[in-house]
């Protein structure tokens, strides 16, 4: 087993050994990291974000060296383009500032790779990464205009999520912008219902398309179970992403950026609790994991092995994951803490306290 883990300064490669759980390999140490993936091809790729030199994509086959390939990049704003922030009235950016998120097609699709970006657009490949195309049915819906920044200063695509079952059927989300579905492999697009955002006007609490969902993760044996991380709660659907129903309690808090949907059992999903706004930190300054076995109806919490007082570390929605089997699980935080379970979030135990600010962490 073997675990990516991408950071603010390279991205680590961690293997068990005897000895545990060790960085085996560094890889493009000193640039930002902000997602990888494995694809159906048996290839890596990596997103990285150099600041004025701009947003790259490498890829690595087994046994070789890394290469860049393409990336996404959006065409050059329209003179006549009308698009601008419902916040602040500035022209959107049709630049990548960040490629949020790397996910695989089906794998009846080997070849082809997603991409979410900061501002939100979709960008697919079919030729592995080479060439990018942005799907413009997304991005040209006026919808677009009402979405607004969460955590960015523009909103962004953090989640893509393709339905085993059917290659063309895929569900995506949006800071400050809801969650998508499309049937037809991104020719058309449907908002999804039945979440609330509490910071809306009275009145427009429901409204679908300015949702913050911060994450969402599917059950791989159970598709039609998705569990959502969303800024003021946690959502459960039962229908593919839907429909989405609101889940009121989980201790200590229901807010939090990161969600964890275990590969076979669908009523088992895990969570980091925070508190939330300008806070974003621990509750009482203990870092725990909650966790439900019964489709949220309870909460477990746990915090053996992490840290119990004085901990300020927040999880990045990409910061949690877990792998095939369900019993391992990977967390690491903004302060460039690494955890590892090995008992589906019980116990956990400190792999590093020294690495840089941790974007995601991810097993395969």
């Amino acid at each position: 087993m073997t675990l990516l883990v991408g950071t603010r300064k390279g991205l680590f490669e961690l293997e068990r050994g005897r000895r545990g759980w060790e960085i085996e390999h560094t890889h493009f140490l000193g640039e930002p990291v902000n997602s990888a993936v494995v694809g159906h091809d048996g290839a890596t790729y990596a997103a990285l974000g150099t600041g004025h030199f701009g947003s790259h994509l490498w890829r690595r086959e087994p046994g070789s060296k890394w290469a860049e390939v393409g990336a996404p990049a959006f065409p050059d704003r329209p003179a006549d383009a009308t698009d601008v922030s419902p916040m602040t009235q500035d022209p959107w950016p049709w630049t990548v500032q960040l490629m949020w998120t790397l996910e695989n097609g089906p794998t009846t699709r080997p070849n082809e790779l997603w991409c979410g970006t900061v501002p939100g657009g979709l960008f697919r490949s079919h030729d592995r990464g080479a060439s990018w195309e942005l799907v413009r049915s997304l991005w040209d819906m006026p919808e677009r205009t009402q979405w607004f920044g969460g955590g960015y200063d523009w909103p962004g695509i953090h989640s893509i999520s393709v339905d085993p079952r059917s290659p063309d059927t895929m569900l995506i989300a949006i800071s400050c912008g809801g969650a998508w579905i499309t049937d037809d492999s991104g020719a058309t697009w449907a908002p999804t219902q039945g979440m609330r955002n509490e910071y809306m006007p009275p009145g427009e609490e429901f409204t679908p398309i300015v949702q913050d969902p911060h994450r969402v993760a599917r059950c791989a044996a159970v598709p039609d179970v998705i569990w959502n991380q969303h800024h003021n709660g946690v959502f459960r659907s039962i229908d593919g992403g839907r429909n989405w129903t609101e889940i009121t309690e989980r201790p200590p808090a229901v807010f939090g950026f990161a969600v964890a949907a275990h590969p076979t059992d669908p009523n088992t999903a895990w969570f980091v609790p925070a508190i939330k706004d300008e806070m974003r930190i621990p509750v009482n300054g203990k870092l725990v994991v909650s966790r439900t076995t019964d489709g949220g109806k309870s909460f477990d919490v746990f915090g053996d092995g992490l840290p119990s007082e004085h901990a300020y570390d927040l999880i990045y929605r990409h910061s949690l994951d877990v792998d095939a089997t369900g019993d391992a699980l990977a967390m690491g935080s903004t302060t460039g803490s690494l955890w590892i379970s090995e008992d589906a979030g019980e116990h956990w135990a400190t792999v590093s306290a020294n690495l840089p600010p941790i974007h995601f962490t991810r097993f395969y």
